[in-house]
Parts: structure tokens; C-alpha cells; sequence
């Protein structure tokens, strides 16, 4: 299948690699040259701009849109619906606002252009153990497009259907999903990433816990020297805790036990502020969620070690830097 990718960044770059490696043809763009050519050299075609790309592109046209939530998107949402045609289906993979998603769709409509969100979890591990696709959009082009998710998903692997499954229709098992209605994969990705903040809150405050009992105001008797990078790799194994998260956890501590290398300041990328505004609406009680992402706040004034561990965290899964670094 021909597919054009806009942003060709941790996360589009490897969308478009991996799609090659499954025999799809990818026309690409970003507004840094030099990453076009770098995908140019390992096999895309590359465009100078948003039309180059579009015109290079078979009809019915498949673009990805694979950018920051926020005004780069919208501009660019913006030029492709002055330059595609109907039956072209537009795709955003980013981590979108759920409600710009239906008001896109709304805008498309009329010009007998489709339009799908693609919830796209899997960070910079992606290109080689798959992504995990929340996608969103009419049924008719998720059907059209199901060969692209089904190639850019991980697939079952080793991982055992759950017991009671058998014989459902579903493609949950293979890592993609069509979760319903335009809006309807971003809103899964942006709970995804709550409890995301949550799980990683939680590791967080216990790594400080266990650090902390070193400290010299603990009795002498109760003061344990104790060893986190052994620690969480021992409870990769057999533990009720065991994880991708923790794998990642026991990465970033054998490589710095002191996590030394990052300052605690702990951004949000959006999706934990939409969860709580979500639960809000619903009235819903989120009170773990609300606390994490009060915790990242709170690590821009007084960073602790638990705040290192997110930062940790946040750059193993997603290669994300703390503010001033590069």
C-alpha cells in the first residue's frame, strides 16, 4: 500500500521503517530536510512540501499525519483539506485532543474525505516490538487501511490469548483495535496514557521509598543500604509488579543507580490533563490520576528522586528529554 507520513520524528521515522520492512511504499515529509533524507536513503521517496507529497501519492490517497497535538497539526489538517480529494482518507496518529478529532471528521465530511484517529502507543521500542493501535474512524476505512495496522502492530507473539476469548471477533490480540467512531482511538490512548502516569507515579514513589531508608535519620537498626538496580530486576521475575514499565525501570537503574544524569523535572505531554478533564465531565473519581499528574507539577519546584525516575522513565519508553537537554 502507498502511504504519505508527515513528521518523520522517534515515532514517525520508525512508523515509516517498519512499514517499509512489510513492503508498503512511504512518501515522506518534514520540515527538517535532513530527516526526509535520511528515509530517502533507506528506501522512501521524499517530498519538498505538503503538495509534492500529496501528488506523489496514488488516489485513493492515504496520508499520516504524525506530529505534536497543537498548532503544527491544525496547520497542517488545515493545508491537506485544500489539497485532498474525496475518497482520500486522512489519518492522525499523534496524541491529538479527542474533540479535534471530531471536528476535523466534521470538516472533512463534505468533501467525501475519511478521516481516523490512531491511538499509537509503543514509543522508540516501537519499530522492532510493534505498536500498540487504538484507532477510531468509520468501519469502511479501517478495513481499507486494517493491512497497514495488522503490519505496523506487533501481532500475538508469545503472549497467550486471555482465557475466556476464544472465538470473539476481534483483532485486540494482534495489537490493533478499531475501538469505534472518529474521536474514539485517541480518547483510549489518552486514558492509556493516564494510567500510564499513575503506574509510573507509583514505581516512582516506591524507588524513592526504598532509597530512603539509607537515610542517616532512620534507626541504625532499621537503615538498609539497599541495591534498586538488583531489586527491580528481581522483581522482573515472578513478582505481581512485573512489567514493561519496571523492565524499563531496571534498564535505566543498571545503567545510572543514582539516575544521576536527569534533574527530576518531569513534563506532561497533555494526555494526563485531558484524562482528568475527561473524569471531571463524567464525574468520575480519578484520584490516583489527579495525583500524578499533580506530581509532575510539583516536580518543576522541589525535583526528588522519584521525579529522576519518571524523567528516567519518560526517556527509556519514549526517548523524551528534560527541558535544556539534548
Amino acid at each position: 500500500m502507498h502511504i504519505g507520513m508527515i513528521g518523520l520524528g522517534k515515532m514517525g521515522g520508525n512508523l515509516v521503517r517498519r512499514l517499509m520492512r512489510k513492503g508498503h511504499s512511504c512518501v515522506v515529509f518534514d520540515a527538517q530536510a535532513s530527516s526526509t533524507a535520511t528515509l530517502v536513503s533507506e528506501g522512501a521517496q521524499g517530498a519538498r512540501d505538503l503538495a509534492d507529497l500529496v501528488g506523489q501519492l496514488p488516489a485513493p490517497r492515504v496520508v499520516w499525519m504524525m506530529l505534536p497535538a497543537g498548532e503544527i497539526t491544525e496547520k497542517t489538517f488545515l493545508a491537506l483539506k485544500d489539497l485532498l480529494q474525496a475518497g482520500d482518507i486522512l489519518i492522525d496518529g499523534g496524541n491529538a485532543n479527542h474533540k479535534d478529532d471530531v471536528r476535523r471528521a466534521q470538516a472533512l465530511s463534505p468533501l467525501g474525505i475519511q478521516y481516523m484517529d490512531v491511538g499509537t502507543s509503543g514509543g522508540v521500542w516501537g519499530l522492532e516490538r510493534g505498536y500498540c493501535l487504538m484507532v477510531g474512524g468509520a468501519s469502511s476505512a479501517f478495513q481499507t487501511l486494517e493491512p497497514v495496522f495488522r503490519d505496523l502492530a506487533p501481532g500475538q507473539g508469545d503472549v497467550p490469548m486471555s482465557p475466556g476469548r476464544e472465538g470473539r471477533p476481534s483483532t485486540a490480540h494482534l495489537g490493533y483495535l478499531h475501538t469505534g467512531p472518529v474521536g474514539s482511538g485517541h480518547f483510549v490512548k489518552m486514558v492509556h496514557n493516564g494510567i500510564e502516569y499513575g503506574l509510573m507515579q507509583a514505581f516512582a514513589e516506591g524507588f524513592d521509598i526504598l532509597k530512603g531508608v539509607g537515610q542517616d535519620h532512620i534507626p541504625e537498626q532499621r537503615r538498609y543500604d539497599l541495591n534498586l538496580a538488583d531489586i527491580t530486576e528481581l522483581w522482573r521475575r515472578g513478582s505481581v509488579v512485573s512489567s514493561w514499565l519496571l523492565d524499563l525501570s531496571a534498564i535505566a537503574l543498571a545503567r545510572d543507580p543514582q539516575l544521576a544524569a536527569f534533574s527530576g523535572h518531569v513534563q506532561d505531554s497533555g494526555e494526563g490533563r485531558w484524562t482528568i478533564e475527561a473524569a471531571i465531565e463524567q464525574a468520575t473519581p480519578a484520584q490516583v490520576l489527579t495525583s500524578a499528574l499533580n506530581a509532575r507539577f510539583r516536580s518543576r519546584q522541589s525535583p526528588s528522586f522519584a521525579d529522576q525516575t519518571l524523567s528516567a522513565l519518560r526517556h527509556q519508553f519514549g526517548g523524551h528529554q528534560e527541558p535544556g537537554k539534548s
